[in-house]
């Protein structure tokens, strides 16, 4: 576990009080990292010891995750998670500003890229382009009628599901280390006891949102977010673990709508590269980002 961590802030956002963390060196240049779905601003704690010497570094924990506040209603959307971003980014006057986003993180800092090109400095995505082509494709060929009836669907099913209980930290580290078999014993007992909250009998659940588990069903088509990709202005890296399901974005066509856009393949890593090949990402980011 990395030693002399971050300290907790809080702010505010549409009503929401969410929570960062801020790892000091506040005269070094900004940078900021930004987990995925169902994780939490502490999965970052391995890169930014690392990089804290050379920079500011902050980590939100999205709405619906890690310690900030849970919103009222079902639908997490994508234009509300790069609100509060732009919202933290604002109220910090961090920018401009050097991004590394992980899947939803990574999609929420492109969205953001391509809305304020000018506040970026660079931008990493790890596996941040969401569905491969050939899902999307399938995505596409569904009605408007079968994508809304599935969704209310979804989220009556998520209404009735009640947060899982461990009977200890031990069977939830077990539940880590199923859905990464990549994490080594330290990395998943640390995401682990950063991710979740003991209840009150003694049991421990996961600290997210059930409800962050369901894609709203509206929102920018696929053609808008191309185009908000090729406003970004900024050294743009794309980096995807070989052994994910994320197909490679050099050779499916997604890269090309990026001016200045350079794609890692890492090999032996999953979706969770900067966990799965720690060494290996580092020195691809510091690679990229003394250029």
């Amino acid at each position: 576990m990395p030693k002399g961590g971050p300290a907790s802030h809080i702010y505010f956002s549409q009503r929401l009080r969410l929570h960062y963390v801020d790892w000091g060196n506040n005269d070094a240049p900004p940078m900021i990292m930004i987990h995925g779905g169902r994780d939490h601003c502490r999965n970052w704690d391995w890169v930014a010891e690392e990089l804290r010497k050379d920079y500011h570094i902050i980590a939100p924990d999205l709405r619906g995750h890690g310690d900030s506040q849970w919103m009222i209603g079902g639908s997490y959307s994508q234009v509300d998670y790069v609100y509060d971003i732009a919202q933290l980014l604002d109220q910090k006057k961090m920018t401009p500003v050097t991004i590394i986003g992980h899947s939803l993180g990574g999609s929420i800092a492109l969205t953001y890229s391509g809305l304020y090109p000018e506040n970026i400095t660079k931008l990493v995505a790890i596996e941040g382009m969401g569905p491969p082509p050939a899902m999307i494709k399938d995505r596409l060929a569904m009605s408007t009628h079968e994508r809304l009836r599935g969704w209310v669907d979804e989220l009556r099913t998520l209404s009735g599901r009640t947060p899982r209980r461990y009977q200890s930290l031990e069977e939830a580290l077990h539940r880590m280390q199923t859905e990464n078999p990549h994490l080594t014993a330290d990395q998943a007992r640390h995401l682990t006891t950063h991710g979740s909250n003991q209840n009150e009998d003694g049991t421990y659940s996961w600290k997210f949102d059930n409800y962050v588990r369901s894609f709203s069903p509206v929102g920018l088509p696929f053609e808008q977010t191309y185009e908000l990709y090729g406003r970004i202005q900024c050294p743009t890296l794309l980096v995807r673990g070989t052994e994910s399901w994320a197909t490679d974005p050099s050779t499916d066509g997604r890269a090309d709508h990026f001016k200045h856009v350079s794609v890692a393949n890492v090999a032996g890593a999953g979706h969770w590269v900067h966990h799965d090949q720690l060494d290996e990402f580092l020195k691809l980011i510091r690679d990229f980002l003394k250029d």
